[in-house]
């Protein structure tokens, strides 16, 4: 069965910091780009970062930008976002895919994970 699974998500104090882990499972993450998306409460999903295939190429959105740091370990099969410095606008769901380009159009993406809630707060 092919599916991803974030794992790392969880209640952090403003300044903190969490690591996302999304790992996949069925199918091979090496022939994909992967993508880390988030949806906040009556928002849209939006492109949080993205990394190519060959792991050469990457995207922040400007808000995340030297706070955040994507990158994949293909011998784990597994995806991350390091998140340093969070802000309570980054509470949100945040989701990763896969996909044939690093874009922050998640129509680009076709396989999904099921997400993991970050809430930052005090």
């Amino acid at each position: 069965q092919v599916q991803l699974v974030e794992s790392g998500g969880g209640l952090v104090q403003p300044g903190g910091s969490l690591r996302l882990s999304c790992a996949a499972s069925g199918f091979t993450l090496d022939r994909y780009a992967l993508g880390w998306f988030r949806q906040a409460p009556g928002k849209e999903r939006e492109g949080v970062s993205c990394i190519s295939q060959s792991g050469g190429g990457t995207w922040y959105q400007g808000s995340v930008k030297g706070r955040f740091t994507i990158s994949r370990d293909h011998a784990k099969n597994t995806l991350y976002l390091q998140m340093s410095t969070l802000e309570p606008d980054d509470t949100a769901i945040y989701y990763c895919a896969a996909g044939r380009v690093c874009s922050d159009d998640r129509q680009r993406y076709d396989i999904w994970g099921q997400g993991t809630q970050v809430t930052v707060s005090s």
